[in-house]
């Protein structure tokens, strides 16, 4: 693909993760405060540790495509500065949109760059901002199964839910 075709195709994907921002959104606000423990397997993570990981990770992912190489993904340990689902949401809502507006601002030529990330993976940063999307949209689909474990309900996603009021 030439880099105005890049472009293209990473405004389209841009636009797609932007969209499923609302969503992501709507799942932290469903999530109760009081059971953040909650986890369905000893392999699993907590909801916390979800709300963390979603958060730390989107904006890790998005800056790594800008930066055009990746660093160590961030902790999601206590000091993170995530302890609830009102925290995750102020730090989403000031960070994702900020990085997503990071990967908007790049040329096509720059998006066309491989990337690689630590040997696993390597591929043109257009391809990780579809990764991107994916990533946020599999763990945003963990945590909305915990909800209803966790004593909340779960908002509609792709339609309504057997909780959306009727």
């Amino acid at each position: 693909m030439d880099a105005k075709a890049i472009k293209s195709v990473a405004d389209f994907l841009i636009a797609d993760f932007a969209n499923e921002m609302k969503t992501t959104l709507r799942v932290f606000e469903a999530v109760p405060a009081n059971h953040l423990d909650y986890r369905p397997d000893a392999k699993a993570k907590t909801g916390l540790g979800l709300l963390r990981h979603i958060t730390l990770e989107d904006e890790w992912l998005l800056n790594s495509i800008v930066a055009g190489a990746f660093a160590p993904p961030p902790s999601d340990a206590d000091t993170c500065g995530i302890m609830n689902p009102a925290d995750a949401i102020a730090q989403y809502k000031a960070r994702i949109p900020a990085a997503l507006e990071r990967v908007r601002a790049m040329s096509g030529e720059n998006l066309s760059n491989t990337i690689d990330m630590f040997g696993m993976v390597k591929m043109p940063g257009v391809n990780f901002i579809a990764l991107a999307v994916k990533h946020s949209v599999h763990h945003r689909g963990q945590l909305s199964t915990y909800l209803r474990a966790m004593g909340g309900t779960v908002p509609g996603i792709y339609g309504p839910s057997a909780d959306t009021p009727k």
